[in-house]
């Protein structure tokens, strides 16, 4: 089994993205001090989606990134469109009542709309295929989406389909699955093109990235600050977007949401014939359990697949070791097939698993937590803020309503303790409960 070692775009993990990037420009580092209307601290989804409306709006819009554009979960995720949030519309209903649920509900397919209009407009090359499938182990996970798809349908998504276990085949050559339902409005692509192709639109609109730029402080006055080693950068708002990779630079937020790796391969190019009898509909697929795989084709023939999951952000020895097994379980016939590439990468999550979205003071504002659902939901929130920027905060405020809560134990105990619930839906989910 051969995986790659060799990073042929310094700065990025070295992964099958990174090594198929569409733009390997490095971006300058901030240099000296320099002024904006917005200053955004991190160039993955979240911080580029918000340049790219500041941008269009108008404004002039610096990003500081301390790596490179899209280093994080950005440019390393399953590139999977999935709608909606990382918890389902009943269980938001349930926490923070109808109006709310309601609110949330009318912008839970907006993401997905964000990419493709962003994609056509500047037209982005990032191998976007229209729809995904969701499939289910049990016949109580059956009907847990038939509820879910019946939920979804009340409030406006047409665009789901119940499959039976006769139809799986039509979706996913695996005899894993009771059935599944189909998602029309989802998807897959390549992130890290996606974020390089919408950061490049930025910066067609006068606004700049300063790569290798990491934050080491940031002044909240009515006048914000943020520096980095070499430079600084003077605006009316702050937004901060760092996400999983933000660090200790504002403990404030940090302390709010935890760092959780998931793991990726990448096979080998396929047979045509072989990867289309694997994945027929070229749907991007996720399954139903706690702890879930997701995988998808490449617009090279190779098969991604991910799982896995690491609390605290630690990654495993050996990557493959986690996530090709549960490949051959779902694909028994790719058992000497060739792992080109394996990677990881942090997301971040929060205690509710809803994002969070709110102010430092009056001119810092910040958004984080997608919690696993972050390629829509980040495109989403980004708009989000700089609509908020430009005078509009009618749906900031819907989000920064929501409960922002800290882990219990703190840092010291946040993993132990969310290791054992995951630990209790896992064996759920193996029990069939």
């Amino acid at each position: 089994m051969t995986i790659a070692t060799t990073n042929t775009n310094p700065g990025h993990a070295p992964s099958w993205y990174a090594a198929s990037a569409n733009d390997r420009r490095l971006r300058p580092i901030l240099q000296g001090e320099t002024t904006a209307d917005v200053c955004i601290i991190g160039a993955g989804f979240t911080g580029i989606s918000a340049a790219l409306e500041l941008a269009e709006r108008g404004f002039s819009v610096v990003v500081l990134e301390g790596e490179r554009i899209g280093f994080g979960a950005s440019g390393r995720n399953g590139g999977q469109i999935v709608n909606g949030y990382s918890r389902d519309l009943e269980t938001i209903g349930r926490r923070y009542g109808p109006e709310k649920a309601a609110k949330l509900a009318a912008m839970s397919l907006e993401g997905g709309d964000i990419i493709r209009e962003r994609v056509a407009k500047y037209a982005i090359n990032c191998d976007l295929v229209d729809g995904g499938f969701f499939a289910a182990f049990t016949d109580k996970q059956v009907r847990e989406m038939a509820n879910h798809r019946a939920y979804w349908q009340a409030r406006g998504h047409a665009g789901l389909e119940m499959v039976s276990k006769a139809d799986v085949g039509k979706h996913v050559d695996s005899d894993r699955y009771a059935g599944g339902m189909i998602d029309r409005f989802g998807g897959h692509i390549h992130p890290l093109n996606l974020v390089l192709g919408e950061a490049a639109a930025v910066e067609s609109l006068g606004g700049r990235i300063f790569e290798s730029s990491r934050v080491i402080g940031v002044e909240k006055g009515p006048s914000p600050v943020v520096r980095t080693r070499t430079g600084s950068v003077r605006a009316k708002y702050v937004l901060v977007c760092g996400n999983a990779y933000l660090g200790e630079l504002l403990p404030e937020i940090g302390g709010r949401m935890m760092p959780v790796s998931s793991q990726v391969l990448a096979t080998e190019p396929l047979d045509a014939g072989l990867i289309k009898d694997l994945l027929p509909a070229n749907y991007c697929v996720e399954d139903a359990n706690y702890v879930l795989d997701y995988y998808r084709r490449t617009a090279d023939n190779r098969l991604l697949y991910g799982g896995g999951i690491g609390y605290g952000g630690q990654d495993p020895k050996d990557l493959t070791a986690i996530i090709r097994p549960n490949m051959l379980k779902t694909f028994p016939k790719l058992a000497k097939v060739k792992i080109d590439y394996a990677w990881s990468g942090n997301f971040a999550l929060t205690l509710t698993r809803i994002p969070h979205m709110g102010r430092l003071s009056d001119t810092v504002y910040f958004s984080h937590g997608d919690s696993g659902h972050g390629v829509t939901t980040t495109h989403l929130l980004g708009k989000i803020l700089g609509e908020m920027v430009a005078g509009h905060a009618e749906r900031y405020d819907v989000w920064s309503a929501l409960p922002n809560l800290p882990f219990p134990g703190g840092k010291t105990f946040r993993v132990p303790f969310t290791m054992l619930g995951a630990w209790w839906y896992g064996l759920r989910d193996k029990l069939g409960l």
